[in-house]
């Protein structure tokens, strides 16, 4: 029997979730799928500056894990760039942090990375 599935961290939403060509009317073009947990991954590590052992550590994650959906992010990405196909942020097999009831402790939202409050 297979070890089941662990969901991954996810501190929020994204914003947008749909990005394609301007110049195009090409509605019939593929659309890519971007998982939202392959999207928090592109979000800690190339916007946030993380290495791969923060980003798993925040997602609750295997580094290993973190460097799979890294890669194939990447590759999904570069395939709607390149190739001007559709992008969209949708599905997933993750849990979102609840910051309603004080401070989310993996991703340090609301507070200082060692515990001290930001005040």
């Amino acid at each position: 029997m297979p070890r089941p599935r662990k969901r991954r961290r996810v501190c929020g939403m994204p914003d947008y979730k749909t990005f394609g060509p301007l110049n195009g009317t090409d509605d019939d073009k593929e659309t890519i799928f971007l998982t939202v947990e392959e999207y928090e991954v592109i979000r800690l590590i190339d916007l946030e500056g993380l290495e791969q052992e923060e980003c798993a550590q925040r997602m609750d994650v295997a580094r290993s894990t973190v460097q799979r959906m890294y890669v194939d992010a990447k590759k999904k990405v570069a395939d709607s760039l390149v190739n001007g196909k559709k992008l969209r942020i949708e599905g997933g097999d993750y849990i979102l942090c609840d910051m309603n009831y004080g401070n989310c402790s993996p991703c340090f939202r609301g507070r200082h990375r060692h515990g001290r409050n930001n005040d």
